[in-house]
């Protein structure tokens, strides 16, 4: 089956180079098109999309607010929100993650980068760009006060789990987690897996999310 795309964008040449784009792929298929968050809304809710291509910066209902609307809606745990942002710097794509969004790429990002991620995205995987995963969600969450309430939301892991997460964090898949913990693929997705059901998390990049919260993220790129 074709992954099912929805675009939402307020740019029509923007959707509409999406859409040239993506036509072009036989495992690929653009169900809708949003030109502002609340149509987001009502076109994931009527296409039950695999991936939204979500710009923030909408009239109406922004990216943000419509990924949390879309992540709450009941039945609607598949479907995957991948946030389109023009600046490395922009400060709601940390908002944007804990909203319920997959992953974040740049609209700089060229069209076998943007066909990668959505098929990443699609297959459950969370995808943060490269460049400025680190920078990006440290600079936002080292203002907040939350080292306390940090250690104890991180008080359910074990060591091991912990050591997991801060991989996680750094974006490592479950082979390279494995290898650097000298386990098993298999045995690092379900350390991944646990981590996930004890912090209550979604998908992998709300867990890079609250390893940068709670300090974990911080503390691994220093040490």
């Amino acid at each position: 089956m074709p992954i099912k795309v929805l675009l939402a964008d307020d740019e029509r040449l923007v959707r509409s180079g999406f859409r040239l784009l993506l036509d072009l792929e036989d495992d690929i298929t653009v169900v809708g098109e949003a030109t502002n968050g609340a149509e987001a809304v009502e076109l994931a809710r009527a296409t039950r999309p695999d991936v939204v291509l979500m710009d923030i910066r909408m009239p109406r209902l922004d990216g943000i607010r419509a990924a949390a609307q879309i992540a709450e809606m009941p039945g609607m745990d598949q479907v995957r929100i991948l946030i389109l942002t023009t600046y490395d710097t922009d400060e709601n794509v940390f908002e944007a993650l804990q909203a319920g969004a997959s992953g974040f790429l740049l609209k700089d990002a060229g069209p076998a980068e943007l066909l990668h991620a959505i098929r990443v995205i699609a297959a459950g995987d969370a995808l943060l760009a490269p460049r400025v995963t680190r920078r990006l969600i440290s600079q936002f969450t080292a203002q907040r006060k939350a080292a306390q309430a940090g250690e104890d939301r991180l008080a359910v892991l074990t060591e091991r789990e912990r050591e997991v997460l801060a991989l996680v964090a750094q974006g490592l898949s479950n082979d390279e987690i494995g290898a650097a913990l000298f386990l098993s693929p298999a045995t690092a997705r379900t350390h991944v897996g646990r981590i996930m059901g004890k912090l209550g998390a979604r998908d992998r990049a709300q867990l890079v999310a609250i390893a940068y919260q709670t300090g974990l993220g911080q503390y691994t790129e220093q040490h």
